[in-house]
């Protein structure tokens, strides 16, 4: 084998409102990158830095596999959401025998959820302008 080994990547695509990760993952020793900079630069919040790792540690694949992350779109919040998605869906196509796994923890399950859009004749989604009887 060469020096310069590429490494065989597994790719996955998670979504949550409009933010959508693109996640590849290697073997390798734990790293973790978002946009090209560490998890915990990119996600400070306690609470999405577990939910960005649970998939890994429902596998018990933390310390073996490199996790590179592309998200784009919406806030902070949905973009972990999406980063857990593709996350999952990368790990089943790089160990088909997870599935069980992550499918128990509710990581594959697209969270359908967006806003409500505008409509004619109201301010907002729901919200209409006040009602005058005289």
């Amino acid at each position: 084998m060469s020096a310069t080994a590429t490494k065989t990547y597994t790719w996955g695509t998670g979504r949550r409102k409009t933010a959508v990760a693109r996640v590849r993952i290697a073997d390798g020793t734990g790293q973790f990158m978002v946009n090209g900079i560490d998890a915990r630069e990119y996600f400070p919040l306690e609470v999405q830095q577990t939910d960005i790792r649970a998939p890994l540690k429902a596998t018990e694949l933390s310390d073996r596999v490199d996790v590179f992350v592309n998200v784009t779109g919406s806030g902070k919040p949905s973009q972990s959401g999406a980063v857990v998605q593709g996350l999952a869906r990368a790990l089943k196509e790089f160990r088909p025998d997870l599935y069980e796994a992550l499918r128990d923890g509710n990581y594959l399950t697209r969270d359908a959820r967006m806003v409500e859009r505008k409509k004619y004749g109201h301010k907002k989604a729901r919200k209409s302008f006040q009602f005058s009887k005289r």
